[in-house]
């Protein structure tokens, strides 16, 4: 397997790319989009306390912070848990 790091300023095409690779069933992973998500989700936030009240105290870790690898085995299984967290 391959990874590839798309960077580059503003208007460099980078969106561009990343659509194509979507396009031809290529992996993306977004990393605006999981520092977005971490944000949301940290510690007493409201993103955090709906996400721990949707799937349970079993997705923290010791912290109290959200195990982002495991809810992400949890969400990625189910399109209808799926939904749920990107409500």
């Amino acid at each position: 397997m391959r990874i590839v790091g798309l960077t580059g300023g503003i208007a460099s095409g980078k969106s561009t790319m990343s659509n194509l690779f979507k396009a031809s069933g290529i992996p993306i992973v977004d990393a605006d989009v999981v520092a977005r998500l971490r944000n949301a989700l940290k510690k007493g936030s409201g993103g955090w306390k709906r996400v721990v009240a949707a799937f349970g105290e079993e997705i923290l870790l010791p912290s109290r912070e959200v195990d982002m690898p495991k809810l992400s085995q949890i969400v990625f299984s189910s399109d209808s848990k799926r939904q749920l967290v990107n409500k």
